[in-house]
């Protein structure tokens, strides 16, 4: 068994037995809430597809928040200023997700969030944070953004998609870490979501609770060896030398499919009948509602988000989008490097590839990457990637991504595959 395979194995077998574990624990919160149980699993032939509860009344739900401990007080955060979103920004990069090993820490900028927590529709009301009321200090925080999702693709309203919101950037602060703000803040967005008639979600953990929906795993490739070793990020193969390495990873100098282009605001109509139709195949999607969606999405804003287009003539001098690439800017803080202090990391967004293979159009995407200094390509094993991972020399990562639903079953778990939704 050569090294990578023993490495899969291993990990394989690690993801199991945190699984049981998982499984066997009690989780008091989430078996309060409108979730797929674990106990369902083992019949999963009887769950019937589709809202645990049933849809209430908006007019009913409760119109106060959820009681805070002493001292703390519900605000909503005004992304929409550069003071909001610095605020916001602060809390995450100082609080926010870290490896098993607290050696890297995500690093979302403030142009970042502000692009993924302001699509069309947004609610600054669904921007929660939660103030020490003294120092008026933020010290919690938690987001919704609305999203039509499809979940199946034989479901009543799989064409159009179910209203709902993407969870995300749940984070406390790491004082304030014994205090169970967590289920609350969960509660209180459930509460403002709900009150505009909106009654399920999506959202991801890299924990295990009751129950994914789809358990996805992340793959890197090198782009800059030297600092991804030098950092502890990645480490030197059996038998390799940095020299080797850095050349088993070399890439062109340019990107090879022709027409291949950044995209622009004219481009948008078309890649949103490309993207609605390349996702239809998934059964867990976004529907992109419209053009300004789009817009929103793909039009690229330096370090946060990149798209490429390929542009072909279609006969009378028509120029046609056939093919779509695009990653997203989402940089690590380097904890206790006295070199390196940040790791630029692009994330794979969606990719679509008609006219030429998608081991090319990711190379590419590889190449341009590089090229705006980033140090190392993620991807999900979700949609179509596994077919260009290994070949472009994708190593697999440690940690797994769990998708969820709440107050919406599934039969069985979906595979990766079947999963064409990325979340920020």
């Amino acid at each position: 068994m050569d090294d990578k395979r023993e490495l899969e194995a291993m990990l394989e077998q690690l993801h199991i037995k945190e699984k049981a574990e998982a499984m066997q624990k009690k989780h008091t919160f989430w078996e309060s809430q409108p979730v797929k149980q674990f106990s369902e699993e083992e019949n999963s032939d009887a769950v019937e597809e589709g809202p645990v509860q049933v849809n209430q009344d908006a007019k009913d739900v409760r119109k106060e928040g959820y009681a805070l401990p002493g001292g703390y007080e519900w605000c909503d955060c005004n992304i929409s200023s550069a003071e909001g979103a610095q605020e916001v920004y602060t809390l995450l990069s100082e609080n926010y997700v870290e490896d098993d090993d607290n050696m890297f820490r995500f690093n979302y900028s403030a142009q970042f969030l502000s692009w993924a927590l302001q699509p069309p529709g947004f609610k600054s009301f669904w921007h929660v944070g939660v103030r020490v009321i003294k120092s008026k200090k933020l010290v919690a925080f938690i987001s919704a953004i609305p999203a039509k999702i499809r979940v199946g693709k034989s479901s009543p309203k799989g064409k159009d998609g179910v209203p709902m919101v993407e969870i995300n950037f749940l984070c406390v602060h790491k004082k304030l870490r014994t205090k169970r703000l967590a289920p609350v803040l969960i509660r209180e967005i459930t509460r403002r979501v709900n009150l505009f008639d909106i009654w399920q979600a999506t959202y991801t953990a890299g924990v295990i609770i009751p129950t994914p929906v789809a358990t996805c795993r992340y793959f890197h490739r090198s782009l800059n060896p030297k600092k991804l070793i030098e950092v502890g990020f990645s480490k030197l193969g059996k038998r390799m030398t940095l020299s080797r390495t850095i050349k088993l990873n070399k890439l062109p100098p340019n990107p090879s499919t022709p027409g291949l282009r950044r995209m622009t605001k004219s481009d948008a109509p078309q890649v949103l009948e490309l993207l609605n139709t390349y996702l239809s195949q998934f059964d867990l999607a976004c529907l992109f509602q419209g053009v300004d969606e789009v817009e929103h999405w793909f039009l690229p804003r330096d370090n946060v988000i990149y798209t490429y287009v390929v542009e072909s003539e279609s006969g009378k001098g028509k120029k046609k989008i056939t093919d779509i690439m695009s990653f997203y800017s989402l940089p690590s803080t380097i904890i206790g490097n006295d070199h390196h202090k940040e790791l630029n990391a692009a994330f794979s967004y969606y990719n679509i590839a008609n006219t030429v293979t998608l081991k090319s159009l990711m190379e590419d995407a590889l190449i341009c990457a590089r090229n705006e200094n980033f140090d190392v390509f993620n991807a999900l094993d979700i949609m179509q990637n596994g077919e260009f991972m290994k070949d472009l020399k994708f190593g697999i990562g440690d940690g797994h991504l769990q998708y969820y639903l709440y107050n919406w079953k599934v039969k069985k778990a979906l595979s990766p595959q079947q999963v064409g939704l990325v979340l920020l």
